[in-house]
């Protein structure tokens, strides 16, 4: 009687004694999952992709973000060997989609196709559903540099004078596509740093603010090089003054940038990158970048970019990030110079 109660005396210390071993070993093991935050972003990113990849363009498809978009899904796609996928969410200004990228699943399966509203709504909007820190930057596509213009019936030859003539007068009106849009922030660096009397003009859209140009309802805008250049050949309705980013344009390169002008503080583009929603492993952040960087890289694609006026940047996410501050710094200091604010 007494062997069986050593007997089973003996078993129950032997249970206790695993169980407490395999409690112990969980412990470690969620304590070693603890101390190591990256371990399970790691595993996810060895294994990434297997399935599509999908790209959230906050505008209409067309536009210099749409092909730009584009142009970085098809390298990533060779890149990567998985499809990426375009998926074109326009609305409230590019508000709509980017909400989207930002509530979607930090699993590195959906990107936003990023602009300068990014940056820039934060500060001009009433109302945005998300911050800032909601959204991360990956890699730098490429830019279509601005292009001032006028009408090709203009008095006005140079930018030179057309920046006296805007001086001078009364009030020079200059087409914008609303408030925060990338002409309407030349017109307000060309007033803050050089003394022009540019009037704003909100239109609903660029193509609209070209075509008040044209017909002489306008004095001049600046327009993205995609939309701006098939007007400025021989015979176009739009005579280009400049081009407002730091680099002569591949397809115009008899076109001169403001800085060579005289005119440095204009200097603005529209750009278009990618950004992924608060906790992608950096992995496949990493991943990304290279894959677009390489694109940007690959002359069957760059090379019909710049034959569109559209030059390819690439990079890594270092540099994306510093373009980002840097361009956030700069528009800010004009939003609060000049109390830019939503309509």
């Amino acid at each position: 009687m007494t062997h069986l109660t050593l007997t089973r005396r003996s078993a129950l210390a032997k249970s206790a004694a695993l169980a407490l071993a395999a409690t112990s070993l969980v412990s470690m093991q969620s304590m070693a999952q603890m101390a190591s935050p990256t371990a399970n972003a790691t595993n996810a990113a060895t294994g990434w992709p297997n399935k599509p990849i999908k790209f959230i363009v906050p505008f209409a498809a067309g536009g210099a973000n749409d092909l730009l978009a584009r142009a970085a899904a098809e390298g990533a796609t060779k890149v990567l060997g998985q499809p990426v996928v375009i998926e074109n969410k326009p609305g409230a200004g590019g508000t709509l989609g980017t909400v989207l990228g930002v509530k979607s699943a930090p699993d590195g399966y959906t990107f936003l196709i990023s602009a300068a509203g990014v940056i820039s709504n934060t500060m001009i909007k009433k109302s945005v559903p998300y911050k800032d820190n909601e959204l991360v930057p990956v890699v730098m596509i490429g830019l279509a540099p601005s292009v001032i213009v006028t009408s090709s019936k203009s008095k006005h030859t140079s930018l030179k004078e057309f920046i006296e003539f805007a001086k001078q007068s009364q009030g020079a009106h200059f087409a914008t596509a609303g408030t925060g849009s990338t002409p309407h922030f030349v017109a307000e660096m060309m007033n803050l740093k050089y003394g022009t009397k540019l009037i704003p003009v909100p239109y609903k859209s660029g193509s609209e603010g070209s075509t008040a140009v044209m017909s002489g309802q306008v004095e001049g805008t600046s327009e993205a090089s995609i939309v701006s250049l098939p007007h400025t050949q021989a015979g176009g309705k739009f005579r280009a003054l400049a081009t407002t980013w730091t680099k002569r344009m591949s397809a115009a390169p008899d076109l001169p940038t403001t800085a060579e002008l005289g005119y440095p503080e204009v200097q603005i583009a529209h750009w278009a990158g990618i950004h992924a929603p608060v906790g992608v492993p950096p992995e496949i952040m990493d991943k990304m970048a290279a894959a677009v960087d390489a694109a940007m890289k690959n002359p069957a694609i760059t090379d019909r970019l710049k034959i569109m006026g559209i030059e390819p940047v690439g990079g890594t996410r270092a540099s994306f990030n510093e373009f980002v501050n840097a361009e956030r710094a700069k528009l800010g200091a004009v939003i609060r110079a000049t109390g830019m604010k939503e309509d």
